[in-house]
């Protein structure tokens, strides 16, 4: 009886045998890599209603982050700020600029301006601004350097492990409490001496949990 299969076929299964774990590993290794937070979210700029530079407001004018996202010390979000807050300045300065029209329409019917949210978490991921702006963690080390972003974007993964990297070594995110919104502290000679422990300014020192429950409630 001639047979079903050339004989070459007789092949296949040695191949595949060989080459089986290394295809796994790669699927294992793209799926690590590509679908990690660091790639896929890391970078995200999305387009804006209104084109705020925080280049020029935080960087050259040199406005501090608390002006704006007020809230950032008493509450578990850094609020957006409302239009109110933008036409403080806007009622006197650029008043027919066509880039802030958004902004006086808002003022002046009352609606929300549609900002896009940049820094998302998972629902099931429970963070509060409140205790880690009272640890001295300045907003540069979560948000990059915004004092230099035209358009915002996410400069960190803010994935689980870089989380849990910062809560099990906290001391080089953490700076005076009266330098948190201080964009140039990392480049200040300040922080080559700089020791948390040492503060006096600080009535207790950061102990952030590293167990499930500290962020998963």
């Amino acid at each position: 009886m001639p047979a079903i299969f050339p004989r070459w076929t007789n092949k296949i299964p040695p191949v595949i045998g060989v080459l089986a774990p290394f295809a796994g590993a790669f699927i294992i290794f793209a799926f690590w890599y590509w679908a990690a937070p660091a790639y896929t979210d890391a970078g995200y700029r999305p387009k804006q209603p209104v084109a705020f530079s925080h280049a020029l407001h935080a960087g050259d004018m040199g406005m501090d982050c608390r002006y704006c996202h007020n809230t950032v010390e008493r509450a578990p979000h850094a609020a957006v700020p409302p239009t109110q807050t933008c036409m403080n300045c806007h009622s006197q300065v650029k008043t027919d600029s066509p880039r802030l029209g958004v902004v006086r329409a808002s003022y002046e019917t009352g609606e929300s301006i549609p900002w896009v949210r940049v820094h998302m978490l998972p629902d099931y991921a429970y963070f509060d601004h409140r205790p880690h702006v009272a640890a001295g963690v300045g907003c540069a080390s979560c948000h990059g350097r915004v004092d230099g972003m035209v358009v915002v974007e996410q400069a960190e993964s803010l994935s689980m492990g870089w989380c849990l990297d910062c809560h099990r070594d906290p001391g080089p995110s953490l700076r005076p409490l009266d330098q948190v919104t201080n964009m140039y502290w990392d480049e200040s000679p300040e922080k080559a001496t700089y020791d948390y422990t040492k503060d006096p300014e600080r009535k207790r020192l950061p102990a952030p949990p590293v167990n499930c429950s500290g962020c998963h409630r």
